[in-house]
């Protein structure tokens, strides 16, 4: 058997076919972590569960080299009617190679199939950190629905766009 395919054969030379859609992960990092515990250790012996406030933003950008950085921005406060029981900062980002994309399907593959990839990495860095700080059970970040926020984004700006 040989490694010629028919279409070497006859000396014509075989087309070449448009790269496959993907993406690659390069690198995933912490650029920013902030854990607060102010009233330890009387914020560990509280009754009931705390209220939380959290904060999801979204920043994905091109870089000169072709490749993209998608960071995820998470916020979380814990407070009950007296104290604030944590507060918990991340800025959680990663490096990406897209091939392929089709430039319209770019900002949404950014935008939600990219922070769908690093969530669970920062969920774990925030759980960890809850942990860390003496809470238990450890804070546990619900998923998230990034199409959903990517959604929203695009009617609020289509919104702001018609009224301008």
């Amino acid at each position: 058997m040989t490694d010629v395919s028919p279409a070497d054969a006859n000396g014509s030379a075989p087309t070449e076919q448009p790269p496959v859609p993907g993406f690659r992960i390069l690198a995933q990092f912490v650029r920013d972590l902030s854990f607060e515990n102010p009233k330890a250790p009387d914020s560990l012996r509280m009754d009931g569960k705390p209220q939380i406030d959290m904060g999801v933003e979204l920043n994905a950008q091109g870089r000169p080299d072709g490749l993209f950085e998608v960071d995820i921005k998470l916020s979380i406060k814990a407070s009950t009617d007296t104290m604030r029981v944590f507060q918990v900062e991340l800025l959680y980002g990663g490096l990406f190679q897209l091939t392929g994309i089709p430039e319209a399907d770019i900002e949404p593959m950014l935008l939600i199939e990219c922070p769908r990839y690093l969530f669970p990495y920062a969920r774990e860095i925030i759980s960890r950190a809850s942990a860390d700080g003496g809470f238990y059970p450890p804070f546990m970040l619900d998923p998230i629905d990034f199409a959903g926020i990517y959604t929203a984004r695009q009617q609020q700006q289509a919104q702001q766009g018609g009224v301008a």
